[in-house]
């Protein structure tokens, strides 16, 4: 990322935060993101802000279901969306010549939608098909179950598929009120990347992202991002202190199935790149990870071992997942043990250090060549009131890592006495 990131933030004044990236690819990303996900349910609406996704294409004021489908499509676009813990997001592919259509069309979406009682009753079906599907995935279930064991009593370890219960006691009313309580101007980002002009984009905003649709109050383009960001996490319950726990549920499955992690740091801490070097270390993509090492290559025990990091806004989840045959399920597991010790324990040497920056500086610049995950990452920092940072900026923090740095986070995150545990087997 070469440009100034800075120059492209915006406030209009209907409020909504805007962020633009010029590129001169021949088409446009635009998208709009929603700070709700489904710690924002209430304890009688789980799954309802992934229910709700679904339904924005439904139908609006304005279009049926099939004329939003083939809104984009027909000049050979694309519209997508999904939800997580945390956020909602509704984004467009398309053609450049055709940016404003998908402008209209989200806004629409976001602002009109009806939730139609028919609509909902064929929707319901799909869901609980969804979460029949997942439920035949234990290498994707898992992951779920385990958020729930480090987070037992807050919204943000539940599911976000919600279940059959829950799904049921859905209808119009209530998802009508759970848009008006939290699609609101200020938990909202418009965002757009492609070779369009900035205040073009904003206007095109501002037109279409009216007031009245909103029922918010024009703030000026001087809004503070943070004070949206300070204002967005009052709303919502911080974590609970829990006791690691440590779980094995028998499943009808050929593999076992075994996860162990522990709570992380936040988006917003300053040791957030650190962690991602440690886990790239640990269990990252690379085949030379010491996890892929010590478990698939030195002893062929599973196909897949990984480590993972995930950051919320005032938490995080990191772990370890493999599968492998019940009868090596010990020995994978001590032998993760033992990396997580070392890692504890002996601090890199020099080269190993210069390997893992390298390493990371090179997935970070392959990775923004996906021009989509870029702008949908970028658009999530935004929306949650952090620096939007350059690429060089984020290595000169990389650049300055020591292996004290490194070890410390790793006494902390991987002490084996505040991890919990999961496992799948027969």
């Amino acid at each position: 990322m070469d440009f100034s990131i800075r120059n492209t933030q915006f406030t209009t004044t209907n409020g909504i935060r805007v962020l633009h990236l010029p590129d001169t690819m021949p088409i446009s990303y635009i998208g709009v993101a929603i700070n709700t996900g489904t710690r924002d349910e209430l304890p009688d609406e789980s799954g309802m802000a992934h229910f709700v996704e679904h339904l924005l294409f439904k139908g609006t004021k304005h279009r049926r279901a099939w004329h939003i489908i083939n809104w984009l499509e027909s000049i050979g676009g694309q519209l997508d969306a999904y939800t997580t813990k945390e956020e909602t997001y509704i984004y467009a592919t398309v053609p450049t010549e055709y940016t404003e259509r998908a402008i209209s069309l989200l806004a629409d979406i976001v602002l009109n939608s009806t939730f139609p009682e028919n609509e909902i009753e064929k929707e319901r079906d799909v869901v609980l098909d969804e979460i029949q599907s997942y439920n035949d995935s234990p290498s994707e279930l898992i992951y779920d179950e385990f958020e729930e064991l480090l987070f037992p009593h807050d919204p943000i370890g539940r599911n976000i598929l919600g279940s059959e219960q829950s799904l049921e006691t859905f209808n119009s009313e209530r998802i009508q009120a759970f848009v008006r309580r939290n699609y609101t101007p200020d938990r909202m980002v418009v965002f757009a990347m492609g070779n369009i002009k900035p205040d073009w984009f904003i206007k095109k905003v501002e037109k279409y992202f009216t007031i009245p649709a909103l029922g918010g109050v024009a703030t000026g383009r001087e809004g503070s991002q943070l004070s949206t960001f300070n204002s967005q996490l009052s709303t919502r319950q911080a974590p609970q202190p829990y006791t690691p726990t440590h779980r094995t549920t028998p499943r009808d499955t050929y593999q076992a199935h075994c996860i162990i992690g522990n709570r992380c740091i936040p988006m917003s801490s300053h040791e957030r790149l650190t962690m991602l070097l440690l886990n790239n270390i640990l269990g990252g993509p690379n085949m030379s990870s010491r996890l892929n090492l010590a478990l698939r290559e030195r002893n062929g025990l599973c196909y897949t071992i990984e480590s993972n990091v995930t950051n919320y806004t005032d938490t995080g989840v990191w772990n370890i997942y493999f599968g492998c045959d019940p009868r090596n399920l010990a020995k994978a597991k001590r032998l993760c043990m033992q990396q997580l010790d070392i890692l504890c324990t002996t601090p890199l040497n020099s080269n190993q250090l210069a390997t893992a920056k390298r390493q990371l500086r090179g997935q970070v610049l392959i990775g923004n060549q996906n021009k989509e995950n870029l702008i949908l990452g970028l658009s999530k920092a935004y929306l949650h009131g952090l620096e939007l940072k350059t690429d060089n900026e984020h290595f000169q923090f990389i650049d300055s890592l020591t292996p004290t740095d490194l070890q410390s986070l790793a006494q902390r995150i991987f002490n084996p006495d505040q991890l919990s545990s999961l496992i799948y087997t027969e």
